[in-house]
């Protein structure tokens, strides 16, 4: 099993109330503060360098736009910085929103150059991205996905085919590419997809053998886009398994029950789910959640399974600390009792691939590190534990290529760089 480290990063600031929360895109940046700005960026680098310590196999960066719930809105800027300042761990963007470049080969000798940083711990994650971030860069939703797959396809092909060559498509026209910049890691570096509910996204990851990871969503339909993958691979001419899906959940660990109750109520300090959210106040923006031509009916159908909760009659983002904790959204506790309820997600939704979210919200720093130190020493030995029980295999233990896309192998064959 692949355990990450993950937070949003986020705003924080006692002086105008913003911990963590976000308007939508009318908030005015004269409320942002740099020299607030450089502390908070310094401490989140802090904790992630920690969380290597402790014994996290990888660090999982996102990035969003123009909003105080994440920091990080240039994602590589913290990859690269992670890549000099750490050793071991895997550096996990989910991820580099494709639909908003414009110059994909730009991104692609960017990665290159943190691949090799690195010394070839990258994992590559790529996004279409919310509502918010084509509003933010002016993207037309409408060619949203066009453009995330010729994106994808023009710095996959970049990475495995040598230069120099024509790039002739629909969104991108290239009359050299060549990039001198190349991947350590051969035929590239292993591509990693998050998302939500899109049946779309799910059968095109499941075709190119990409992991898909399910961010914050109920577990019951968790699970059953967890087995539409495996039939989509099953279709495609492979039997996926625990490698080829991961799980992004909440999880704090405290010194006592009551500490942990007091850091668990400030996840909802901040957003319920950002990656579809906007904001504290648990109310998605129409503009926000679904632009036009960015969701099909079927996709839109799923997420309102994945964040209804059927035995309440209510919305997963209107829900108290108390339903969270009920419905296994929020795990916060000593060891003793957190690690019991990771069991049960770990036997119910058997992902190979986990992410605890932590330090989110109006966590403090304090809060992060005890968690941390926490996670360390009993949180994470008990998940390598359950992973050998249940036979949870992890992404990168496996021998199937899990995250190279045929495709890519084909081509990298072809050029020579790999046997």
């Amino acid at each position: 099993m692949l355990i990450g480290h993950f937070t949003e990063q986020p705003w924080q600031d006692e002086k105008t109330g913003l911990m963590g929360t976000s308007i939508g895109q009318e908030l005015s940046n004269r409320l942002y503060d740099p020299n607030i700005g450089a502390d908070l960026y310094n401490r989140y680098y802090d904790e992630k360098i920690y969380a290597e310590e402790v014994g996290f196999d990888a660090l999982m960066m996102n990035e969003h736009h123009n909003t105080p719930f994440c920091l990080q809105s240039v994602t590589n800027v913290c990859l690269t910085v992670l890549a000099r300042q750490t050793r071991r761990a895997k550096l996990i963007p989910l991820g580099n929103v494709l639909p908003i470049w414009d110059d994909p080969l730009y991104l692609s000798e960017t990665l290159s150059m943190i691949d090799m940083i690195s010394r070839g711990r990258l994992v590559s994650g790529f996004v279409r991205g919310g509502g918010t971030e084509s509003l933010s860069h002016n993207a037309n939703t409408v060619y949203n996905r066009e453009r995330f797959n010729e994106a994808h396809d023009l710095i996959i092909k970049s990475w495995t085919t040598p230069g120099p060559f024509r790039w002739e498509g629909k969104h991108y026209q290239f009359r050299t590419v060549n990039p001198w910049a190349s991947p350590l890691q051969k035929p590239h570096p292993p591509v990693m997809i998050p998302g939500v509910s899109s049946p779309e996204t799910i059968k095109w990851c499941a075709e190119h053998h990409y992991p898909y990871v399910m961010l914050a969503t109920q577990l019951a339909p968790t699970k059953e886009m967890f087995e539409y993958y495996y039939q989509c691979a099953q279709e495609a001419g492979y039997k996926a398994g625990t490698q080829n899906v991961g799980y992004l959940f909440k999880v704090h660990v405290d010194d006592s029950e009551d500490l942990a109750e007091q850091a668990g109520r400030k996840y909802l300090s901040g957003t319920f789910n950002p990656f579809i959210n906007q904001g504290n106040e648990r109310q998605i923006p129409p503009h926000i959640f679904s632009p036009p031509g960015y969701s099909s009916r079927a996709s839109l159908a799923r997420m309102q399974r994945l964040f209804f909760d059927p035995s309440s009659g209510t919305s997963a983002f209107t829900q108290d600390y108390e339903s969270n904790v009920k419905n296994f959204a929020i795990i916060s506790g000593t060891p003793k009792t957190v690690i019991p309820k990771v069991r049960h997600v770990m036997e119910f939704l058997r992902p190979g691939t986990v992410f605890l979210w932590d330090g989110d919200g109006a966590m403090s720093h304090d809060d992060q590190m005890r968690s941390l130190r926490l996670m360390g020493q009993e949180v994470i030995p008990a998940l390598r534990d359950m992973s050998k029980e249940l036979q949870l295999v992890g992404p990168f233990e496996s021998n199937d290529n899990t995250g190279i896309s045929p495709e890519a192998l084909r081509m990298a064959k072809a050029s020579g760089l790999v046997k």
